[in-house]
């Protein structure tokens, strides 16, 4: 058979095979589906450096070190924070007003997996199902396809062990972009969440079902002048070399006051990053966006010895970051576009009013409602650009690509990261168990409400008001009027006025 049609009814069987799972997981106890959650965190946790290493051997992408911490937060942070919710049942009963809350699952969620993060955010999806009593039905990215698979077989064993039914968690091994679009508008599927390019996220979208997606995460970090420069720019060189900055919200561009760019520079270079001359520059631009307003899929995840090798650049031993000395944004701008690698633009402003306006700049470009970060020991600073930018998390003296998903901050650990209406999402969330739930609502009458009585008007209500009509005329005129044509005059007002 053709390899489209193989992986079309690979598909179909899973939707089935996942519905049926999903319907008598339906009566689970909330006993039952904690234990098998947590049965399943903690087998995922402990195959956390396997499967991190798989993940690089297979997408040459990253680093194994730091993708382990990454399904460590997929697996035992996500874990933490979903343990306690209640997610089956009753969940909440407001005994003044007489208003009870259940929850019930989705039913089918379709998940879609990235290459830059494919064993953590499968680890995550299916921690988030279960808790909610939902089956899924995983698409890995066509790159990534064998360590996806392996970290759900990891779930599954651990689910089944545990008491969960047979064919909860599925995995199309076939990849094919028709199968993923038609799981996405399958009848059986009831919510789609995509973490992937702006094309699938928009695909989801239009797929007719309710969806998660997630844009893209052109974030800029800012440097004011008050910030602890050295802390900051730890901060970020550690952030935006965390797995060869793979992760959406890592930093993009700093965006550095005029006033300490000096003392930027020196940490900068003290912490491994290289800047580029100008000529060096211009080379790294055909590099990183070959196509205007395109980013080289070649350097996404690469290390910066390797992305330099490609432009013929020589970097000093222990690179960790290249800069690139930027003043214009735009999509015929490479630096200022989203890179997903250790590769930085730098922009130096004049004052917190000139900051903004850069770092809305580059979120217009690609990034509106995904994330900002700054740096500043003034607090009425950090509360102006997250009253001003259009974005759903500001990430304050913190790395912003592990800040973001909870790593280092009080935010859900959560690896699908809602941009909100800025960016074209139905939430600005991080996205977690509770966003898998359907609540019902039952309300009993606690208010009496007394409706104003209405009856329609009588013949003799009208013969009334004729009489009324007929007695007023007499008295102001002396012309015989023919009580026939007052009689269907106020017949015809009468209906007019009660329609």
């Amino acid at each position: 058979m053709d390899k489209d049609l193989l992986a079309l009814q690979q598909m179909r069987t899973a939707v089935q095979t996942a519905k049926e799972a999903q319907e008598k997981f339906m009566g689970y106890s909330q006993q039952q589906v904690d234990q098998i959650v947590k049965a399943v965190a903690d087998a995922a946790f402990e195959q956390s450096g396997r499967l991190a290493q798989l993940a690089v051997d297979e997408t040459g992408m990253g680093v194994a070190a730091h993708k382990k911490i990454k399904n460590e937060v997929g697996s035992r942070d996500v874990y933490e924070s979903i343990k306690d919710m209640k997610t089956v049942g009753v969940i909440k009963e407001d005994l003044m007003n007489k208003v009870v809350e259940i929850a019930a699952p989705f039913g089918v969620v379709a998940a879609i997996i990235p290459t830059t993060n494919p064993t953590s955010t499968a680890f995550f999806k299916t921690l988030i199902s279960l808790k909610t009593r939902n089956s899924i039905v995983v698409s890995p990215h066509p790159y990534a396809v064998e360590c996806t698979h392996e970290a759900l077989k990891v779930c599954d064993a651990a689910a089944v062990a545990a008491g969960a039914p047979e064919g909860l968690i599925q995995c199309l091994t076939l990849a094919s972009m028709e199968a993923t679009q038609q799981l996405m508008s399958h009848k059986d599927v009831n919510l789609i969440i995509a973490t992937g390019g702006s094309a699938l996220v928009k695909a989801a979208y239009s797929s007719g079902k309710p969806a998660y997606g997630v844009g893209p995460g052109n974030v800029p970090v800012y440097i004011e002048r008050s910030a602890k420069i050295e802390k900051a720019v730890k901060d970020i060189v550690d952030s935006k070399s965390f797995d060869y900055g793979t992760i959406c919200a890592t930093e993009q561009a700093i965006v550095v006051d005029k006033h300490v760019v000096d003392l930027v520079t020196r940490e900068l270079k003290k912490n491994g990053a290289y800047i580029l001359s100008d000529e060096e520059k211009k080379i790294m631009e055909g590099v990183i966006s070959p196509v205007p307003g395109k980013v080289n899929p070649k350097v996404v995840g690469k290390s910066p010895q390797f992305i330099a090798k490609m432009a013929g650049i020589s970097l000093p031993e222990g690179t960790r970051l290249i800069v690139g000395m930027e003043t214009k944004v735009g999509k015929d701008v490479p630096f200022s576009l989203e890179k997903l690698s250790p590769i930085f633009a730098m922009y130096v402003v004049d004052g917190v009013k000139h900051s903004k306006e850069v770092c809305l700049d580059l979120l217009n470009l690609g990034g509106r409602g995904h994330s900002l970060a700054l740096h500043t020991e003034i607090d009425a600073v950090a509360r102006e650009f997250a009253m001003e930018m259009p974005v759903s998390r500001i990430l304050v003296n913190t790395m912003s690509s592990i800040g973001a998903v909870g790593g280092t901050t009080g935010l859900m650990p959560s690896f699908t990261l809602g941009c909100g209406t800025f960016g074209g999402n139905i939430t600005s969330d991080n996205v977690t168990a509770t966003h898998l739930l359907n609540i019902k609502r039952m309300a009993y009458g606690t208010k009496e409400v007394q409706l104003p009585k209405h009856s329609e008007p009588t013949e003799s209500s009208n013969d009334q008001l004729v009489s009324s009509v007929m007695n007023n005329v007499s008295a102001t005129t002396n012309n015989n009027i023919d009580p026939a044509l007052v009689q269907n005059l106020v017949s015809e007002i009468v209906k007019q006025l009660t329609k």
